[in-house]
């Protein structure tokens, strides 16, 4: 909303001589004089004041949408204001009456200000020192005042806020004169019944809500166009006194009737309100009515499971270019709001995840901080289908042991955590470079562990001043195996062979093109540790770099929303869709083929489907096995399953039992089963 000036005349506004007959017509000027504001100066005053403020755009909920059954469904409602505006002819009788009868029975009669009104307030206000006085406003008045109010809620800082709100409410002839010249202009540029459904939006109703629909959603549970006479008027009882009158809590009833019970007799007398329907409704009582519902507000109030989605979807929203071209444009537009986001998450597919995880590895462990997390990127288009999390979502910092505000699926910069070590995850980008450089997936490599000094970097040679000597993770892991093999069996002496033959910086470089990086920021490192995975990694970036694989060696970068619709309800388009040649369509076929091998007899044994699908990925497991990964899915859909410990902790997975029979690291291939075997329902590969 904007003040602006313009030239009096042209619009016909009052001018210096009318306000000077007003005030003498009605006998003020002694008191003002006594007051020391003289009629010259007070008309100097009214003159130098803006002549006209515009209703504007108000803050309004912003929406966030899933899918369910295939349908897009309500999510969340996300806001600064808890507000949403009806529309002229939303508007009922029923609140008109109230509305009007109970604050400003002349409002279809005058031009915004009722003169005689107004100077006893003047008046009042002088006499009282600036610190009282009666009423005496209009409703075009009152809106005038909640204008200002509303900008003053929209500047940057608390303390401009406030001081703000302390001008814009302050008690003063001025301020009333202010008010007086700004109702008139409002009065020649808008409609009665767009003044009136500006007043009935923007006027704030106590407990953090904002205008009449969402005042009744709040306090009756029902829309305001459904409301009875006493449910009006009790809305209406409010606005001059929300502190003492709101209905949030039975304390303030009684102080709301009387002023209620006002309002219906107004109602009455002005032929609004029929002799029995006034009985009835002074009859009844606030409780009576009131059912209160709590707004249901941010991504803490998303339906289970759904919510670190749901806010790493609304940072993303905020920040689209769509919203304007730079920060500062987009976060006033946010805030704005009426926006609705169509995201891409498929509720029913996140349940039967987040139910998964639930049961497999539970937020009340306490023998380790365990973290668990299951997403799943449809392949050829980067959408984020799922993102569940076995942790609930708890933005406070009293948050229990069992709860927390950290997004395991994401980056740091997304509310994610620091991301984990991926382990034998990685292996896949050695095996692209492999194939790429023209080897073949039959060639015997060495899996015997033996320390290597020599490694090729970036075009040179290099000698460690430690050699790297991975283990393998079992014992009996030696002699040649084919590469095909040593994939299966994740072997990782092997792939330190592979990697000698290799330029680190050429894998580096593969998996950066799949759209890999450390959760932290930065660059990948090329050295021999990091292709066994020890570069902590989001589960997410994981997926999608495995469904680039999966998609022909085409990459696409995660999104999450489908659809920004703007509040005129014009669609804005979705998040820009980046898709990218990562490695040749052969290559990726070839470490496709490959890499089914996890599934048949590999690490990955009893990971596959009922459906039979075909099956491709790839198992991860730190030397301390405090991390656990399996990454993999088909032509359509990749899923990422991570456990692991989330305090830099080490205890290892592969010895505490999960309850469900076995340990956690020994349900990885289950519980990955049952969560693609849901994934391949929703997307047949065909």
């Amino acid at each position: 909303m904007t003040v602006r000036r313009v030239t009096g005349a042209a619009l016909g506004f009052v001018g210096g001589s009318v306000l000077a007959g007003l005030l003498v017509g009605v006998g003020v000027t002694p008191v003002l004089a006594a007051a020391g504001v003289g009629t010259t100066s007070a008309i100097d005053l009214f003159d130098s004041m803006p002549e006209y403020i515009e209703i504007g755009e108000l803050p309004a909920r912003n929406e966030i949408w899933a899918y369910q059954d295939g349908n897009p469904v309500h999510l969340v409602d996300v806001w600064d204001q808890n507000r949403q505006e009806l529309t002229l002819d939303q508007i009922s009788d029923t609140l008109e009456h109230a509305a009007i009868d109970g604050e400003d029975k002349r409002f279809r009669e005058t031009g915004g200000v009722d003169a005689t009104s107004l100077v006893r307030s003047v008046v009042s206000v002088i006499a009282s020192g600036g610190k009282g006085g009666s009423g005496g406003s209009t409703l075009t008045m009152q809106l005038v005042r909640n204008i200002k109010i509303q900008q003053a809620s929209e500047l940057p800082t608390a303390e401009e806020r406030e001081a703000g709100y302390r001008e814009a409410t302050r008690k003063s002839p001025d301020r009333k004169l202010a008010e007086v010249k700004l109702a008139i202009g409002l009065a020649k540029e808008y409609s009665k019944d767009e003044i009136l459904a500006a007043y009935l939006n923007i006027a704030y109703f106590g407990d953090q809500t904002y205008g009449v629909q969402a005042a009744s959603q709040h306090y009756y549970g029902k829309d305001a166009t459904d409301l009875s006479p006493a449910e009006a008027a009790s809305l209406i009882a409010i606005v001059q006194w929300p502190e003492r009158r709101d209905l949030s809590t039975p304390a303030h009833h009684a102080d709301n009737q009387a002023r209620r019970d006002v309002i219906l007799r107004s109602m009455h007398e002005q032929g609004h309100l029929s002799d029995a329907d006034l009985a009835t409704a002074l009859a009844s009582r606030p409780a009576d009515h009131v059912r209160l519902t709590p707004p249901r507000q941010g991504c803490e109030s998303a339906v289970r499971g759904a919510e670190f989605f749901c806010a790493y979807a609304e940072q993303v929203a905020r920040d689209l270019p769509q919203l304007g071209a730079d920060a500062d444009a987009r976060a006033a537009a946010w805030r704005t709001g009426g926006y609705r986001v169509q995201t891409t998450l498929d509720l029913d597919l996140n349940a039967q995840q987040k139910s998964l995880l639930d049961r497999h590895d539970p937020a009340s462990e306490s023998r380790l901080a365990l973290g668990a997390t299951l997403d799943t990127v449809e392949a050829g288009t980067g959408r984020v289908l799922t993102m569940a999390q076995n942790k609930h979502f708890d933005r406070s910092a009293a948050a229990p042991a069992t709860a927390t505000s950290l997004n395991y699926a994401t980056d740091e910069s997304n509310g994610g955590s620091k991301g984990f070590q991926v382990g034998s995850t990685y292996k896949m980008f050695t095996l692209l470079q492999w194939l790429e450089s023209g080897r073949s997936a039959d060639t015997v490599v060495d899996g015997t562990r033996k320390a290597r000094s020599t490694w090729t970097q970036c075009g040179e040679r290099i000698t460690l001043d430690v050699p790297y000597d991975p283990k393998n993770d079992s014992p009996g892991q030696t002699g040649p195996y084919s590469v095909r093999s040593a994939t299966a069996q994740s072997v990782n002496a092997a792939y330190a062979d592979m990697a000698s033959r290799l330029d680190l910086c050429d894998i580096r470089d593969t998996a950066a093109r799949l759209g890999v990086h450390p959760a932290t920021g930065g660059d990948l490192p090329a050295n021999p540790a990091a292709i066994l995975g020890t570069t902590s990694i989001a589960p997410l970036t994981m997926a999608a770099a495995y469904a680039g694989v999966a998609n022909g060696g085409v990459y696409c970068a995660p999104v999450v929303v489908d659809q920004l619709t703007g509040p005129d309800g014009t669609e804005l388009g979705g998040q820009a869709r980046s898709c990218t040649r990562a490695v040749p369509a052969t290559v990726a076929a070839q470490a496709v083929e490959v890499m089914q091998g996890a599934f048949r007899g590999g690490t990955a044994t009893g990971g596959q489907t009922p459906d039979g699908a075909t099956l491709f990925g790839k198992t991860g497991t730190t030397d301390a096995a405090d991390q656990i990964w399996l990454v993999g899915g088909t032509s359509r859909a990749v899923t990422a399953y991570w456990q692991g410990n989330t305090d830099g902790g080490q205890t290892s997975l592969r010895t505490v039992g999960s309850g469900q029979g076995g340990t956690y690291a020994g349900s990885r291939a289950a519980v990955w089963r049952e969560a693609q075997t849901a994934i391949n329902a929703a997307l047949p590969a065909g």
